[in-house]
């Protein structure tokens, strides 16, 4: 029990030692030659106190300077994106808090707008055989031969030959008909060709044509039109010019206004 008793005794006049400040011990030599640290805590506290003291008085004078340099680089930002907006011709609307920038409008007047490219024209042939009724329309991009019934608009790309009937708009690279009934408009790219015992009720709009049969609508023909010996054609013609054959019946306006020549000069403008 001494021992512990002996123990206490000394740790607590360590303890006295050392709140009372008596540090005379404390940066003693030692037989080896080293010396002791003595390390002073209550004033390194004190000096702490006081740096940070000094560090809030810097800041306090240097904030200031800071925030107007801040609102120099603000506005130095808010220049430079004006003149990116106008530039870049972006528009800026601001609705609420909210900010959206339309997307930059950019032209090229050197570029012209493309033209989606049309599908190559194909070699095969589609064959509406007699006996065969197809209601609603038919496109093809290539040839098309009806000897069938057509209840709607056919279109190709190719020729159109129709031995058959066709109750709808026609449209073809070239047409030929060939006692065939049509009923409605043929528009063509190229020749049209109403053979003998053809009959179509609709206009007819073509680069060329020859007539063999009965037409009852205008045809209108950039280029010569033909009216052979067994035709009939209740309707005007309108064509660069036309050759009418003995026999042909029309019974309509003929008017070569497609021809190169001015007519209107021969008669003093008159």
């Amino acid at each position: 029990m001494s021992f512990f008793k002996d123990f206490k005794d000394d740790l607590s006049t360590a303890a006295d030692e050392l709140l009372t400040g008596n540090d005379s011990d404390f940066g003693a030599k030692k037989t080896d030659g080293s010396q002791d640290i003595m390390v002073d805590t209550f004033s390194a506290d004190n000096k702490d106190e006081k740096d940070l003291k000094k560090i809030d008085d810097l800041l306090e004078k240097v904030t200031p300077d800071s925030k107007s340099d801040q609102k120099g680089k603000d506005k130095g930002k808010k220049q430079d994106n004006n003149v990116t907006a106008s530039t870049t011709k972006t528009t800026t609307t601001t609705t609420g808090t909210t900010t959206t920038a339309s997307a930059p409008i950019s032209y090229n007047l050197n570029s012209t707008t493309p033209v989606p490219e049309k599908p190559p024209v194909s070699d095969e042939t589609t064959v509406i055989t007699a006996g065969t009724v197809i209601r609603g329309d038919i496109e093809s991009t290539g040839s098309l031969d009806i000897s069938g019934e057509i209840s709607g608009d056919v279109k190709c790309r190719g020729k159109l030959t129709v031995t058959g009937t066709v109750n709808g708009n026609s449209s073809a690279e070239e047409v030929f008909a060939d006692s065939a009934h049509i009923s409605g408009e043929i528009v063509s790219n190229g020749t049209v060709k109403i053979g003998l015992g053809s009959v179509v009720i609709g206009n007819v709009s073509a680069n060329s044509a020859v007539v063999a049969g009965a037409i009852k609508g205008d045809i209108d023909v950039h280029g010569p039109v033909v009216v052979d010996t067994s035709a009939v054609v209740m309707g005007n013609i309108k064509s660069r010019s036309v050759q009418i054959n003995n026999g042909a019946v029309i019974e309509g306006f003929c008017s070569q206004a497609y021809a190169e020549i001015d007519v209107n000069s021969l008669f003093g403008g008159k």
